[in-house]
């Protein structure tokens, strides 16, 4: 894969989008939202009782990842499993109605497609139904997947790995999908979840939050200033047990941190927001980092972008994908630095 060049401004950064292509691959569901109002409780149960008001159906878990992509400008290439159901067409609609390419998707009759559908009212979730399966796919499912895997890549300029322990993904498949794009030296950006946290050997960046970090290798300690030197242990932990390039860490409302392949470490604070709802806002970091570690972007602007985006759809009630030209905006205005 021939390498990009690196950007140096905001304004160009955010153009190179626009030439990338992001092969995304894991988990992909339905969200699925009741939306009403609720003034009163059931007689049957302390619960409210909710008026439906609407229903809506979106792309959820690596398809939301798809739709940041896109809405950054770039071309997603989406690769997963879905099963041959109701919740499976539902999917392949919205990813035509969004525009989005259904070739690296695999259907399969012997497992069901996840759909996560929440209750909300006035503003607030009440409640979430999820359909689901989390065994790993079958011999059939597999050999499917790293054939759509392998067409895919080699248009790929990054992969994402976006893992919601659904079973998509399992050891095998990610060292040899990490394998086959380290061959072609297509950078590697990783999701993970707690059952294949210890699979990603040699990835490019790693981008657990702070409870997957605890989780991941088992440790406990807090999110506190006083707890640094054990937050440290673990990345260095990790780092030992990975051999990763890059480990970003998103440490909720406490921002997030950045060590390099040079083992720089750098801690960005979060910015000050009005937070609705923060469904989906570590797809939106993996994202950015995505298309910044394609373009060669220095790992703390790498971070400080992220973080950004990161806040910005929390903002937002629901899984949305982020608006490309307010992250340009408030990017610009916070005076973010490439260098």
């Amino acid at each position: 894969m021939p390498q990009l060049a690196t950007p140096t401004t905001l304004s160009d950064l955010f153009s190179a989008f626009n030439q990338l292509k992001v092969l995304i691959v894991g988990d992909v569901m339905v969200d699925a939202y009741v939306w009403g109002k609720a003034s009163r409780l059931s007689p049957e149960a302390p619960v409210p009782v909710v008026n439906v008001v609407r229903t809506e159906q979106r792309l959820g878990g690596a398809a939301n990842v798809a739709l940041n992509v896109q809405a950054l400008g770039a071309t997603p290439l989406l690769c997963a499993v879905i099963g041959e159901d109701q919740g499976g067409d539902q999917l392949l609609t919205l990813l035509q109605e969004r525009k989005l390419s259904a070739e690296g998707i695999v259907r399969s009759a012997h497992r069901p497609t996840t759909v996560k559908q929440r209750v909300l009212a006035g503003g607030q979730q009440l409640l979430r139904l999820d359909a689901e399966v989390e065994h790993d796919l079958n011999e059939t499912e597999n050999t499917s997947l790293h054939a759509r895997y392998e067409q895919l890549l080699a248009r790929a300029d990054v992969v994402v790995f976006e893992d919601y322990d659904k079973g998509v993904l399992n050891e095998a498949t990610i060292q040899r999908f990490i394998q086959l794009a380290r061959a072609r030296q297509v950078p590697t950006v990783v999701d993970p979840k707690k059952k294949n946290f210890l699979a990603y050997q040699y990835c490019t960046l790693f981008k657990p939050n702070l409870k997957e970090l605890r989780e991941g290798l088992k440790l406990e300690f807090g999110d506190t200033d006083a707890d640094r030197p054990y937050f440290e242990a673990a990345v260095a932990r990790l780092r030992q047990e990975l051999q990763p390039a890059n480990v970003l860490v998103t440490l909720s409302e406490r921002g997030v941190f950045i060590e390099d392949a040079q083992q720089k470490q750098t801690y960005i604070p979060a910015h000050i927001r009005a937070i609705s709802d923060v469904s989906g806002a570590g797809d939106t970091v993996i994202s950015i980092a995505a298309l910044c570690v394609a373009l060669g972007v220095g790992a703390p602007a790498t971070a400080a972008l992220a973080n950004l985006g990161g806040g910005l759809v929390c903002e937002q009630v629901g899984v949305v994908p982020i608006a490309k030209q307010q992250l340009l905006t408030e990017a610009q205005t916070v005076g973010l630095s490439l260098g």
